[in-house]
């Protein structure tokens, strides 16, 4: 047996044994990189990622230009990495549909703080409520930096009555880690709240996420 593919099989089998508790980060994004170069030796990318982003996370959730960087490391490894990425993010979502998941702004915080804390771009989901505050659904709304020109409260307006819902709360993060909203953010708000109005559909809060805090424009009083 190629010695390479003997070394993949027992880190598999490793896996198999003890679940990801048992495999060190490397040879977590190791398997990962198997997706897209099934027949080569993935050792040494794994552990130059983990070098270079520091964490499972970073690698994860690391630009793709970046990612690239590595030597060995191209758009088929990309595309494994991307998927897993938003596999594990509609899981998340799936999970909790239909689960009542607004009483305080740290139940948002809680259940989105993972996927969108410390990324490097912004990205502004909505989710949209049923009258007893369970969640219907979570639609990313956008992936970019954050003003006027790039949400459309209008497709929040759409979204919402497709999906009839009857209220939505916003959420966006900052890629600095600091939460406090810019003017451009309070402006988007209040767009969104007006329109959001003209249906009968109340906008609960907008949070924003940083490193290990956030901002509530409710809990400010901002809405």
């Amino acid at each position: 047996m190629d010695s390479r593919l003997g070394h993949r099989e027992r880190l598999r089998e490793k896996f198999m044994k003890s679940g990801l508790k048992g495999l060190h980060d490397y040879e977590v994004v190791e398997l990962l990189l198997t997706l897209g170069t099934p027949r080569k030796d993935c050792k040494e990318q794994a552990k130059a990622l983990i070098k270079k982003f520091k964490t499972l996370r970073g690698v994860i959730d690391g630009d793709e230009d970046e990612l690239q960087e590595i030597d060995g490391i191209g758009p088929k490894n990309i595309f494994g990495m991307s998927f897993v990425r938003e596999m594990a993010e509609r899981y998340l979502e799936d999970r909790i549909v239909k689960e009542e998941i607004y009483r305080t702004p740290q139940d948002v915080v809680d259940y989105l703080y993972v996927s969108m804390r410390g990324l490097k771009r912004e990205i502004f989901k909505t989710l949209f409520l049923d009258v007893k505050n369970r969640l219907i659904a979570v639609e990313r709304m956008f992936k970019g930096t954050v003003s006027s020109s790039a949400v459309y409260p209008r497709d929040i307006v759409k979204s919402a009555i497709k999906k009839d819902a009857s209220s939505v709360i916003l959420v966006h993060n900052h890629p600095s880690g600091d939460p406090t909203p810019s003017s451009e953010d309070k402006r988007i708000t209040k767009d969104v709240v007006n329109a959001l109005k003209a249906v009968d559909i109340r906008v609960l809060d907008h949070i924003i996420i940083g490193d290990n805090r956030y901002f509530s424009f409710a809990s400010e009083k901002l809405l």
